[in-house]
């Protein structure tokens, strides 16, 4: 296959290489700039001990750094990360040729300066330098592009924090029975649970279930006859149906019988 039929998107494979390392270049002056801005804020407003002395001046941190984010461009937040993250890279330890500042600012989580430090040395297996993903990954922080089945649940947790977009996936979910046999049956209980909470739904599961004979007929049997109330639909359907599935003949009832040795406290009584 010849290099202008692999294509990455409408550039010939030789040619997307040469953007590569056009915009690695380009990627490394960014973060050095960055740092730069980071490095001069700290200048202005060095790293403080919560509690510490503020020192001898008019300003207060927020004062400073909001005058210098307006005179430069940036929002205050902008100026703030950098000025932070600059303080938990020190130039020395910065890696620009291997980790973008954005990687830089996920790293830069890892608490213990040492292990950030030799951290950010370590590659991620068969890469040449670090993707956003990997530092993210490294630190515990939601990646972009999910690949474990955790990091595709953590994912859907974060979308699903809307309710519209909740109320979605569940439906989508709970139409795919391959999804829902991978479901453990306490789990599946608590779901019956929170929507049988809506008494319209409670009402039509209940009759539902009550219509099929295996599930009827265990549940007469070990539900006392004061618990049965407002049942009277599935006894009287129950009085034409076998524990088999099948239909008694006309005019035959079952009163009794659903299970060995049942007192008068779980007599069935027609039309309750």
């Amino acid at each position: 296959m010849t290099d202008e039929s692999e294509k990455v998107g409408s550039v010939s494979q030789s040619r997307y290489e040469q953007i590569v390392a056009e915009l690695r270049d380009v990627v490394e002056q960014q973060t050095r700039g960055q740092f730069t801005i980071g490095d001069r804020a700290l200048e202005i407003e060095p790293m403080r001990q919560r509690g510490g002395p503020v020192g001898e001046t008019e300003w207060t941190v927020e004062e400073s750094l909001a005058r210098l984010a307006d005179d430069i461009g940036l929002s205050v937040a902008t100026v703030k990360t950098t000025r932070w993250v600059a303080s938990r890279w020190p130039k020395e330890h910065r890696q620009p040729k291997i980790a973008s500042y954005t990687v830089h600012r996920s790293l830069a989580n890892i608490e213990d300066d040492a292990e950030r430090f030799a951290a950010v040395l370590v590659l991620p297996e068969g890469k040449p330098r670090w993707t956003t993903d990997d530092a993210n990954r490294r630190v515990g922080q939601q990646v972009e592009t999910p690949v474990t089945p955790q990091e595709k649940a953590t994912a859907i947790h974060s979308l699903a924090q809307d309710e519209e977009v909740a109320a979605a996936v569940t439906t989508d979910f709970l139409k795919r029975p391959q999804v829902a046999a991978k479901v453990s049956a306490e789990d599946k209980v608590r779901v019956v649970e929170e929507f049988t909470r809506d008494e319209t739904v409670a009402t039509t599961a209940a009759t539902t279930l009550l219509r099929r004979p295996d599930v009827a007929f265990a549940w007469f049997a070990t539900t006392p006859r004061s618990s049965r109330c407002g049942c009277g639909p599935a006894i009287a359907y129950l009085s034409t149906a076998r524990a088999d599935g099948s239909k008694a003949p006309s005019g035959q009832s079952h009163g009794r019988g659903l299970g060995p040795d049942r007192g008068p406290d779980h007599e069935v009584v027609l039309g309750l």
